[in-house]
């Protein structure tokens, strides 16, 4: 694999942390999770409250590939084991609030001392330093300072959050960015790099777009105001979502005249040529009466034929049946204490190919023993650790299955 030979220490959990060191182990990268001994917070959390067999559905979206060692990092004994780790390490990875990681004895020359190459990333809600850096960072916390719940929703219909933890994922994807490129340029220079990334930076980043539109184009906040069909408040009409008889459909791109004839109307006909950003609430309102005269098959034939970009709205009770996603091994099906669990898969391929699920640590420390003894400890030394509560091993390894 890409990273094959690359070794990453990862002081993270909640998400964008473990997500960032995910996309590096599906590349090859040994990723180890270093755990407090009570096991990282993902492991006792998730959404909708979702357990498989006691395993956390949060912990299983971000941990794929990674060995567990549990470490108490506020022992001596316990930092001795993680300035070894980091020692070995080409990168270390934290996202702790600023400053505990450094509180906790690793600052930034400790680092440098231990290994004077190492890559050095670090993820947090509003970077290292400023006014807000030690307020807590989470997924709609800066969906909200970003603007982004207000532009999602408008106005008149309210502030709405988008539907999953998109900064969080997405912050994951830059902080594992940066690493990439900090490792290539040691391998250029030979020297190391401070990587940084925030979910602030994460949540402007996703709205590139509508931001330098709005500050370009002196845009005033009543233009957010516009039918609940438009999707968003810089695209001109129909681009949005739009009944069927049987469900919804959303329609992107196409011109006047297509959109007219694809949907048979005359009163799509009558304002062709209108601009459709000016007048795209009229136009919304048209698009709106004339699909919700045709079946979502129907629309579908009609605007395959015109040439029409559109997509039916799924629900995620369609996704694992869709014969595209199924063509592209988006899920993997694996088995978990005898239960069956669908994962999203890494999701770039590489020579045509899915990244292989080489591990998924599903206890505390279960791979401590493993990870100790390459260190250079005895297994005396590591069963007195364990007794002193130094670290902790699970001394089991639940094997996990992919299923046909």
């Amino acid at each position: 694999m890409l990273l094959d030979g690359i070794k990453v220490v990862s002081f993270c959990h909640f998400l964008q942390g473990p997500a960032g060191a995910q996309y590096l182990a599906d590349m090859g990268a040994d990723v180890i999770k270093v755990e407090p001994v009570l096991g990282a917070h993902e492991r006792h959390w998730s959404g909708a409250d979702v357990f498989v067999e006691g395993v956390s559905g949060f912990y299983l979206c971000a941990n794929r590939n990674k060995r567990s060692i549990g470490i108490n990092l506020k022992s001596e004994e316990g930092r001795e084991v993680a300035s070894r780790l980091i020692a070995q390490a080409d990168v270390v990875m934290e996202n702790f609030r600023p400053g505990v990681f450094a509180r906790l004895g690793f600052t930034e020359e400790e680092l440098q001392r231990l290994n004077p190459r190492l890559i050095f990333a670090s993820a947090s809600g509003y970077g290292s330093s400023g006014p807000m850096a030690a307020r807590p960072g989470q997924d709609i916390l800066m969906q909200a300072a970003s603007g982004l719940v207000s532009v999602t929703g408008s106005p008149e219909r309210g502030n709405t959050p988008a539907g999953a933890a998109v900064v969080d994922q997405h912050g994951g994807a830059l902080l594992a960015m940066g690493i990439l490129g900090a490792l290539l340029r040691r391998e250029r220079e030979g020297k190391g790099t401070r990587v940084e990334a925030s979910l602030i930076n994460s949540a402007i980043d996703l709205q590139t777009e509508p931001l330098v539109n709005y500050f370009a184009g002196n845009v005033p906040l009543s233009q957010m105001q516009r039918e609940h069909n438009l999707a968003t408040w810089f695209h001109a009409a129909p681009y949005g979502v739009y009944p069927a008889k049987d469900g919804q459909v959303v329609i992107s791109l196409c011109s006047d005249e297509t959109l007219a004839e694809a949907l048979d109307s005359d009163e799509l006909r009558k304002i062709i040529g209108l601009d459709r950003y000016k007048e795209r609430d009229l136009v919304a309102r048209t698009v709106r009466e004339a699909t919700a005269r045709f079946t979502l098959e129907e629309l579908a034939e009609r605007f395959d034929k015109h040439g029409v970009w559109y997509s039916p709205v799924n629900t995620y009770d369609d996704l694992l049946e869709h014969p595209q996603l199924t063509h592209m091994n988006v899920f993997r099906k694996i088995d978990v204490r005898g239960k069956p669990v669908h994962l999203v898969n890494h999701p770039n391929r590489y020579d045509g190919k899915v990244p292989e699920l080489r591990v998924l640590a599903l206890e505390i420390g279960e791979q401590t023993d493993e990870i100790m003894g390459e260190l250079g400890y005895s297994a005396a030394e590591v069963d007195a650790m364990i007794a002193a509560g130094a670290v902790v091993s699970a001394r089991q390894s639940d094997k996990v299955e992919e299923v046909a």
